[in-house]
Parts: structure tokens; sequence; C-alpha cells
């Protein structure tokens, strides 16, 4: 029987495994890094600072800044980090504790997703009940309810992929402890954890996303009914910035998760990866800044009040 105990610790191969190859990479992920901590936190103080925010979409949006920014600072700081090292090791308790939390908080975001969806429809489908439907109290128990469906599995998904036995092959061909590329390094039998991962996974993608799919067929259905096109413009801007980054997280983890660990090699998992895991963090707080003229305005007048004070 082979001694799991024999691996230490993991190696992040990153992206390519010459030496001077990684400074890139370092270079991309560092400027990416730096943007989407401060795109959100901006965000965040918005929303915070402005009076005319604190309605439960932008308390939503708020949270989903924070969670970003949690969400890529479990992974942007280790992999610049390693690119620019000589040792890329992680240890083997380092590489459970950056997996729980990459899963915590990507998991989160999904439901989080989902309960941005329920909003938009509640505030245009339902407008005369929405103060009672989405109350601060209702609002508070959604995140917290995100957050539990994450911790839970965040559990689930360690605990099964940090029992296999891991016997020798250490080398991570990832920049991140990610549950594919370490259920492919284990010499045991990986048929429950393909398993359970797909089917985990898989559950929470299709759930989420059908609720966000069934608000938004409500809402377009609504929208289209307004008579007036200056109504429906109105309408349909306080949307589009959230489908957009619905079509964007949703499509890459559908295309990470959703399909056999045995199959990594013939699609370009890593390249997709980089995109939910930085990228979409560093894209949402532009996207919903840019296209918002409510966000846009409270800057305004933040920067237009500090610039009158000094």
């Amino acid at each position: 029987m082979q001694n799991r105990t024999a691996v230490t610790e993991f190696i992040l191969l990153g992206f390519e495994n010459g030496p001077g190859c990684q400074m890139i990479p370092s270079v991309l992920f560092l400027v990416i890094y730096t943007v989407t901590v401060l795109g959100n936190t901006i965000l965040v103080l918005i929303i915070r600072v402005s009076s005319r925010l604190h309605t439960p979409m932008y308390f939503f949006l708020m949270n989903l800044s924070l969670l970003d920014l949690c969400f890529t600072s479990t992974i942007a700081p280790k992999a610049i980090a390693s690119f620019l090292a000589e040792s890329k090791a992680i240890s083997y308790n380092g590489c459970a504790t950056q997996f729980f939390f990459f899963c915590l908080f990507l998991t989160t975001e999904g439901f989080l997703l989902a309960a941005m969806a329920y909003d938009r429809y509640t505030a245009i489908c339902n407008p005369l009940l929405y103060p009672v439907t989405m109350s601060k109290w209702v609002c508070i128990q959604m995140v917290v309810g995100s957050y539990i469906c994450g911790c839970m599995n965040a559990m689930v998904q360690t605990g099964f992929t940090f029992t296999l036995h891991y016997c020798g092959l250490n080398e991570i061909d990832y920049f991140f402890c990610d549950g594919p590329p370490l259920i492919s390094l284990s010499c045991s039998d990986t048929y429950i954890n393909n398993l359970v991962m797909f089917t985990l996974c898989g559950f929470i993608i299709a759930s989420t996303a059908l609720i966000v799919l069934i608000s938004y067929t409500y809402i377009i259905s609504t929208i289209l009914r307004i008579r007036s096109a200056e109504g429906r413009c109105r309408a349909f801007s306080t949307c589009t910035s959230h489908m957009l980054v619905v079509t964007l997280f949703y499509g890459t983890t559908a295309f990470m998760y959703i399909q056999p660990t045995w199959l990594s090699s013939l699609y370009p998992r890593k390249a997709v990866s980089v995109f939910y895991t930085v990228v979409i963090p560093m894209l949402n707080p532009f996207i919903y800044s840019l296209r918002n003229k409510d966000v846009k305005e409270a800057l305004r007048r933040t920067m237009g009040h500090k610039s009158l004070t000094k």
C-alpha cells in the first residue's frame, strides 16, 4: 500500500517549466490583481458612502465586490510568488487551505449571482412588493445563505480531495491548487471523487443558473410589455450588466467542472481557469460601474465633494 504521507508538499509548475519563462505571467497577474483590488475597493467605498446606493441591488453588488476581493486574493498572490520564486512549492496543508477557500468563494459567488437575479426579478416584475420582499433582513439572509452553501461544498470537496493517496508525484501543472489537477495526481481510485465533483458542481451550477434563467425569462417578458421605449431602455439597463457577469461566470465554470477530470488534457483548462479566477473579478466593477448611471453619478459626487473640501 502506498503511503499518503510521502507527499508533504506540491510543486506549482505555473505556465512554463523553463527558467525565466514565468516573468510575463507574473507581470500580467500583478497588474490584473492590482486593478482588481483598486476597482472593487473603490466600488465598495462608493456604495458605502453614497446614501442613494443603499438599496438591495447595491447591497448585493457591494458583497459581490468583497467576495471578488477575497476570491482573487486566494489565488493571485501565491501564483505571483510561485512565478518569481525558484522554489514553487506549496505545503500539503497550504494547498488544502487554498483549495478550501477557492471552493468556498467560487461556490458563494454562484449563489450570490442567483440572489442578484432574483432581486432584479422582484424589482421589475413585482415592484409594489419589492420593499417587503427584499427587505434588509431578507438580503442579509440571502448573502449569509450563499456563504453557508459555499462552505458546505468547500468542506465536501476538500475532504474528498485530500483523503486521496498521493504517492510521490507532486508536480501540479497549474498555478494554484484546484480539484482536477490534484485528482489527476493521485494514485488512488478516483472514481468516487470524479463522481462527487461532477455531481456537486453540476447541481450547483445547474440550480443557480436555472434561477437566473427563470428570473430573466420573466424579466424580459415584463420589459417587452412596457409601452414606453424609455421605460424599456431603463429596465434593460439595470439588467444587462448582471446578465453579462452571469454569462461570463457560468460559461467558464461550467466548462471547467462539468466534465470528467480525465478529459483535462483535451481542453485548455489552465487558460479558462485564469479567466474566472483573476480576470472576471477584475472586470466586474468596471462592468457594473461603466454601465450604471447611479454608480457613475455617485463617483462624480464623491470626487467633487473631496475636491471642494481640499
